[in-house]
């Protein structure tokens, strides 16, 4: 009788879990880039996401169905120690001389979305959400994992997955709007300034002009 992949992992089957890294890193690498927001950092968190079950592999439960929900509970743990790392460095260059810094280019949230100006507001709401909220409105929403699975990936009960699921799109649905209507009324100020500076550049250069014909 042929083994269960579950059980080809759980005896060290490396083949099997090349299988494994086959089927679901790009899921992996997905969930990364969405909760990072960068593809150099996804890559990495790919990468210690599967060396880490591979590590963890005698855990793998006996029984069940796809894989995914595992490595994504795992993705997500390495997420935070990624963004712990980052924040811990952060506070390191915060304590050296000032320099210039490169700007930051927002990574598109979801292919869903094709304006500009709700890309850059969701991406703003997002990351001023509960990280656990977040985490779990990534696994659900762009995932498409049910609440079981997102309860057996990050190990929580099943109500929990729902409470935060809900405050989660409520919060960021209120948030985004909210980022949208400053936007565009900052937006709509610069025109409204511009269009000042023009008009009155105009009547300057009139009022020139006639002075000198005279």
């Amino acid at each position: 009788m042929e083994k269960s992949i579950r059980a080809q992992i759980r005896a060290g089957d490396a083949r099997a879990f090349g299988q494994v890294f086959e089927d679901h890193a790009r899921a992996v690498y997905r969930h990364a880039v969405r909760m990072t927001g960068s593809w150099d950092i996804a890559e990495d968190v790919v990468s210690l996401t599967f060396l880490e079950a591979w590590r963890l592999r005698t855990r793998v439960e006996p029984e069940g169905e796809s894989l995914r929900p595992w490595l994504l509970g795992i993705a997500t743990n390495v997420i935070r120690n990624t963004r712990r790392a980052a924040s811990r460095h952060r506070k390191a260059l915060a304590a050296l001389p000032p320099r210039e810094v490169a700007p930051d280019f927002a990574v598109e949230l979801t292919s869903r979305m094709a304006d500009a100006e709700e890309i850059a507001a969701a991406k703003a709401a997002l990351e001023q959400l509960r990280p656990a909220d977040r985490e779990v409105f990534a696994l659900c929403v762009w995932e498409g994992l049910d609440h079981a699975a997102v309860a057996e990936a990050l190990g929580k009960p099943i109500g929990t997955i729902r409470s935060r699921l809900s405050r989660a799109r409520t919060r960021l649905r209120n948030l985004t709007e909210k980022e949208l209507a400053a936007k565009r009324s900052a937006n709509n100020l610069q025109r409204t300034d511009k269009r000042g500076q023009v008009t009155g550049d105009r009547a300057f250069a009139v009022r020139s002009t006639k002075e000198t014909i005279r």
